[in-house]
Order: structure tokens, then sequence, then C-alpha cells
């Protein structure tokens, strides 16, 4: 069975890395906002028609993975409007096109829509209470894209880095040549996830939807396996350029304040991704090191 994807937000860290999973089984349409726009009505009632006309003319089982997203955490606080409109409007408009043609849809969400304030990993059923205009909206998104009577999927993950646009492993590897020692928060918990494996992941659940095996649960959630503290996070990318992790020095949230609200545990729950019989995720250390081989241009600047 082929699959044809349609990956709005192509352009970016995960959108790019699914484009990269293209084969003669997997067609992939990645395009970058400047080309598709999600809060572009017309343009994505296009594109999903087009999508669903070509890949069923040849025989091939077309699929949304929505990877467009406003990430700019901090940013968002002050510009509202942008981060709904891409956040929440986009999914919304996505949605309606996926229904009007019946394609499945993928909704790439985030850990943020939580509180952070838990100890236990959070379950897809966990109660959602974001502290941020990016949660919030992002939450928004989740909420039009599963009221919206699409064939639709939300997969939550956290801690995105990758070879593709910014992201903290690679402000690490710049900061590592530039300063002698760094101060990194040490009391926020979460599940570095790269995007190699989350794309992987998205595609995998993509065909099993095709293919009529899709997952009772309509959300997911998907992260690197295990724990760490951003600044164990740092260290490890300084142990894989070779430097000395001590460099890195813990501070807390208190000493380093930032517009919007972190959450201090954003450990997600791997049982749903499980029990759908999806690929475990690898632990969030192995995958680093496999992301430094797979990327040393990128990472090894």
């Amino acid at each position: 069975m082929a699959l044809e994807l349609l990956v709005p937000g192509g352009a970016g860290q995960l959108g790019a890395e699914i484009a990269a999973l293209a084969s003669d089984s997997v067609f992939v349409s990645a395009p970058g906002s400047a080309t598709l726009d999600v809060t572009s009505t017309g343009g994505v009632i296009r594109a999903v028609a087009e999508l669903a006309d070509r890949a069923r003319a040849e025989g091939r089982k077309p699929v949304v993975i929505n990877a467009a997203a406003y990430t700019a955490v901090d940013k968002a606080e002050s510009d509202h409007a942008r981060a709904v409109a891409v956040n929440a409007d986009g999914p919304r408009v996505l949605a309606a096109a996926c229904t009007s043609r019946g394609v499945p849809l993928i909704h790439v969400s985030t850990d943020y829509v939580f509180p952070g304030d838990g100890t236990e990993p959070y379950e897809v059923d966990s109660s959602t209470r974001p502290q941020s205009v990016y949660g919030i909206t992002k939450l928004a998104g989740e909420d039009a894209v599963l009221a919206s009577g699409a064939r639709a999927w939300v997969v939550r993950t956290s801690w995105v880095y990758g070879a593709h646009g910014n992201n903290f492993v690679k402000t690490m590897v710049r900061l590592e040549g530039q300063r002698a020692t760094l101060s990194v928060v040490d009391d926020q918990v979460g599940s570095p996830t790269w995007t190699g494996d989350l794309a992987r992941g998205l595609v995998e659940l993509a065909g099993k939807i095709a293919a009529g095996d899709a997952p009772a649960g309509r959300v997911l959630h998907c992260t690197g396996a295990g724990t760490v503290t951003w600044c164990g996070f740092a260290r490890a990318v300084f142990e894989e350029l070779g430097a000395d992790p001590a460099r890195v020095q813990p501070c807390t949230t208190a000493e380093y304040p930032t517009p919007a609200k972190r959450p201090a545990y954003s450990v997600l729950s791997a049982a749903s991704w499980v029990s759908a019989g999806l690929a475990p995720m690898p632990p969030w250390r192995e995958s680093l090191g496999r992301a430094f081989k797979e990327n040393a241009a990128a990472f090894k600047q």
C-alpha cells in the first residue's frame, strides 16, 4: 500500500524530517508557509483537494500530517493574534478541508497543554490547563481538530530538536563555542524528542490509519523515552561535542525569568502510543547520539 502525505509546515524542523522519509511507497508533499499558509482557507481547501484527487487517481492513500505551528513560545505572549491564527485557526481550517474530502488528519501538538505541576507522566486524558499563550492556542487547535468531525488524531510531543530550524540543541552547540561556562535551568523536567524518531513515528501512524488499523484513541503521546532536566540535556550535548559537561552549570527557573511560563514537569506517558501498536520511541540519550552522527554538519558547527 502506497501513502501520499501532505505536510503543512514542511520547511520547519519536523516537516523537513518527514519530507526526508519520502520513498517509492511514501510520497510526500511538504510545502512551507510561503507556499501553503494554513490560515488561508482557500489555499488549504485547494491543497487538500489536490492531494485527495492525485493520490486516489494513482492508487495511493492520502493523509495530512499538520506540522505547521507558531512555536516562538515567548514571542507568543505579545503576538497573540498570530499564535491564534496558526495554532488554533489553521488546524480548524485543515480539519474542515479534510472532512470535506474524506482525508485523515494527524495534528501535532505539545506538552504545553498541561499545567506542568505534575509528578507523574501525563496520560492522554489528564486534565489540561496550559499556562502560556502558546499552550492555550495549541490546546484550542487540538479541540478544533477533535470537534471537526474529521478522521483525526492529535499527537502530543515535547522538547523537539533536529537538524533543521532553531532549537535547544543547536543553541547549546553555538554557545559551547562562545562561552567558557553557561547556566541552564535545572528544575524543569521533560523528554527530549529527536525529529528523526518523531517523523518515523508519524509516518508509521499514517500507514496504520491508511491501512484501516487506526488507533481507537484519538489522542496519542510520542516523545523520547526517559527524562532529564534542561541542564542535563545541555550537558549531554556538550558530551556529544567532546566538551566538558561541567561547563554547564545549573540554575533555577526563578534565576532565568522568561515572558512565558514554562512547565516544571513536561513528561508525557507513552502508554497510548505503545497500546496503539506503534513502535516505542528510543531512549532520548541514545537518540541524541544518533542525531549527532546522522547530522554532523548541522550539529557540529
